[in-house]
């Protein structure tokens, strides 16, 4: 029966999971308690996200747990296998690439045509300049660049960590990974610091609306890089990943870059070019 069922092949045939299922639930149950608790439909509403929200996280650990193990244990990840993980995570990666696009198209769409004649309403709000009359802007060369060279020093870091794995050097992948995921939690209190000095609000004016909306997401995504990393340096510390395998820890780095290289545009765009901007029109 054994012989029967042996692997003849470079592919993996998943086997039945219930994580999809599981995972779709608590997001639904999730949105509702979000939906519910931003409307004030009812008192339980914070309980119904709570619940949800840890539903997800009990999917996040289960999956993972269980493409690890496949990776680890079950040798389910073959050179063919690899290969299909990293057209999939390039995927991904142009997926989130064009989602920052959305952002960006939406920020410029206003701050380049502040007065276009046919927008009413984006015309009574900027009177012709960008950023509006009485907007604030940040001073990019405060903490806008404080964070900037925080997260060029974690593409350091966690390129160094890459180059030890290579060479198999253990304590310089599991220092490298700590150093980066230190300055990925800096950057994110940093940005929290500064979200609460703003002079400008989320809700009732677009500049506002375009700047949270842009650095904010990409805040949420240097969470997750930090949660990735952080996952990887517990991975580290038990042992996984070596020179010739280490899928895990490579898309780990490739999303960490990326969430580099989206930084640096917005901060090109949004503080300096957007400050610029401001002091042109004042001038």
């Amino acid at each position: 029966m054994a012989e029967a069922h042996a692997k003849h092949h470079d592919y993996h045939l998943v086997d039945p999971s219930p994580w999809p299922a599981v995972g779709s639930f608590a997001a639904f149950v999730m949105a509702v308690g979000a939906v519910s608790w931003m409307h004030h439909l009812y008192s339980a509403a914070p309980l119904v996200f709570g619940a949800g929200l840890l539903g997800v996280l009990y999917t996040f650990i289960g999956w993972w747990r269980d493409v690890i193990n496949e990776a680890e244990h079950k040798g389910d990840h073959t050179r063919v296998v690899q290969i299909s993980h990293r057209y999939g995570m390039i995927l991904f990666i142009a997926s989130e690439v064009m989602f920052f696009v959305a952002w960006f198209w939406a920020y410029f769409n206003t701050a380049l045509f502040p007065g276009e004649p046919h927008e009413v309403a984006r015309l009574a709000f900027t009177h012709g300049v960008w950023p509006p009359k009485g907007i604030e802007t940040f001073d990019p060369w405060h903490l806008p660049l404080l964070n900037t060279l925080i997260l060029l020093t974690s593409g350091t870091t966690v390129t160094w960590a890459h180059h030890a794995l290579l060479e198999n050097d253990r304590q310089g992948l599991k220092w490298g990974l700590i150093l980066t995921i230190l300055l990925g939690l800096t950057f994110t209190c940093v940005q929290a610091f500064e979200y609460s000095h703003a002079a400008f609000a989320f809700s009732g004016n677009m500049y506002g609306a375009a700047f949270f909306m842009a650095t904010g997401f990409h805040g949420a995504h240097v969470i997750i890089g930090t949660i990735f990393l952080i996952v990887c340096l517990v991975r580290t510390l038990k042992g996984h990943f070596t020179p010739t395998q280490h899928l895990g820890f490579e898309f780990a780095a490739w999303y960490w870059h990326f969430v580099d290289v989206v930084w640096l545009f917005l901060f090109a765009c949004i503080y300096v070019w957007g400050s610029g901007a401001e002091h042109a029109v004042g001038h």
